[in-house]
């Protein structure tokens, strides 16, 4: 799918990768991010006076149909981007360990791709061509001692993707994934070494949905998917040290 003159729905589009993928398709393409109202997406507004923004917090159930809502009614969208992820890292038994945090994770990184998708569904399949792209992580294949809860609704965005993979096959609409190594983001500041540049990681999705990759693993995910399927206990002690 050739990413030019498309309309493209992206969340997580303020910061780190999405940010840089906003960057990357705005030339081209018209491109609509979803959002909180916040510094940083008051900077992306500055930054780019052609992208749409409409304003919805994904932590909230309405956040789906508000962004529906906020379309025209016979906008056609082209592509829609899960980009949108939080991460905490305190382990279940430490003392900062907040539980609140639970349901926040879950319904960032889960539940509102699910929403999303199902609000937006009937625009894509307008489209003669048109693309979901769920942003995953290594976490999704091995999980790692911190952040039990991100890798769970990780592994949950797998199993999503590959459920609606199946549902749609037959369609206009494809569904992709992009699974991410340490990328050098503001999530992940102050964690790992050898992370990769947000820019270059965008690239390298971008490439993937044009060359309609299904699941796209980028820089050194593939080895560890491979090496998680005939060496699993190597591959999670790897992504325990980190």
């Amino acid at each position: 799918m050739e990413l030019r003159n498309r309309h493209i729905v992206v969340t997580g589009g303020t910061s780190g990768v999405g940010l840089e993928l906003v960057r990357l398709l705005v030339a081209e393409n018209r491109v609509t991010v979803v959002g909180r109202t916040s510094p940083r997406s008051a900077r992306l507004r500055e930054e780019f006076l052609s992208v749409g923004f409409i304003t919805a917090d994904l932590l909230e159930a309405g956040a789906a149909r508000a962004v529906v809502a906020a379309l025209a009614e016979d906008e056609v969208v082209d592509g829609l981007i899960n980009c949108a992820a939080i991460q905490c890292t305190p382990h279940f038994n430490d003392p900062d360990f907040d539980p609140a945090s639970i349901p926040r994770e879950i319904a960032t990184n889960l539940t509102a791709p699910c929403e999303l998708t199902a609000a937006l569904l009937p625009r894509l399949l307008a489209a003669p061509e048109a693309f979901i792209l769920n942003v995953n992580s290594a976490l999704a294949l091995v999980p790692k001692p911190d952040s039990a809860v991100y890798c769970a609704t990780k592994a949950a965005l797998n199993a999503f993707s590959l459920s609606l993979r199946a549902q749609l096959q037959g369609t206009s609409v494809r569904i992709l994934q992009a699974f991410l190594p340490l990328v050098d983001t503001p999530m992940t500041a102050g964690r790992g070494t050898g992370k990769l540049p947000a820019d270059r990681v965008a690239r390298d999705i971008l490439a993937g949905i044009e060359r309609a990759v299904e699941d796209n693993d980028i820089g050194k995910v593939a080895l560890l998917r491979k090496l998680h399927r005939f060496l699993p206990g190597i591959a999670r002690k790897i992504v325990a040290r980190g």
